[in-house]
């Protein structure tokens, strides 16, 4: 069985933090691949004024992704899914012979209790927190821990992860990298309109041919 990491999110823009933590990730955890999910919109970002147009992220991820065990899906806007208990119950029937892991950022944990049937993505798949610079304290005593806590394992089993019944978690202590998209963005607000403006932006506007492209 193949074992895949998945990232979801805008990626608005991506950038080389996703791209070192999801390096990072599949060294701790065995990984083959990494799978950025790449949302349509996020219903916790709803009416985002700088959010970008989907075409200009998916094409910001594959141009980060480049030369890595990453794989870019579109599978939310192919799926229909808006959020990830449904995304992952489509994924997991579409792929039975593949073994998954939820990667989160320490700093989404702390929103985690407001996604929709939260505890249903931590029935469906075992989840990995990723640490991040000053968001780890606030994950360990985020609303959703009062309820993980018990299924916190010991980050010495990382390599193990395909073993574990769910619910289950893991707090990953990764080399800490500061790229905020939020900074990227006020930075450069237009950044998806300027080709050469960010090193996610070659690819920002893509081809019919590339949006066309399968993505696994």
């Amino acid at each position: 069985m193949k074992r895949i990491g998945l990232l979801g999110g805008s990626f608005n823009p991506a950038h080389r933090g996703h791209r070192r933590i999801s390096l990072a990730a599949i060294d701790a955890l065995g990984l083959d691949e990494v799978w950025w999910l790449v949302s349509p919109g996020n219903p916790l970002k709803a009416g985002a004024r700088d959010m970008a147009p989907f075409a200009a992220r998916l094409a910001s991820a594959r141009a980060m992704a480049r030369r890595a065990p990453i794989r870019v899906s579109d599978f939310e806007l192919r799926a229909g899914t808006r959020f990830t208990a449904d995304t992952l119950g489509k994924l997991t029937r579409r792929h039975a012979r593949t073994r998954f892991i939820w990667l989160m950022g320490a700093d989404t944990v702390a929103q985690f209790h407001h996604w929709r049937r939260w505890r249903d993505v931590a029935r469906t798949v075992p989840i990995a927190v990723l640490s991040r610079p000053g968001y780890d304290g606030h994950a360990r005593a985020a609303r959703a821990m009062g309820w993980l806590r018990r299924f916190v394992r010991p980050s010495r089993q990382a390599r193990q992860w395909t073993e574990w019944s769910t619910p289950a978690i893991l707090l990953l202590r990764l080399p800490p990298d500061p790229t905020s998209a939020t900074a990227l963005r006020a930075l450069d607000p237009n950044w998806h309109d300027q080709r050469q403006s960010h090193p996610a932006a070659a690819a920002t506007v893509p081809s019919r041919r590339a949006l066309a492209r399968p993505t696994r």
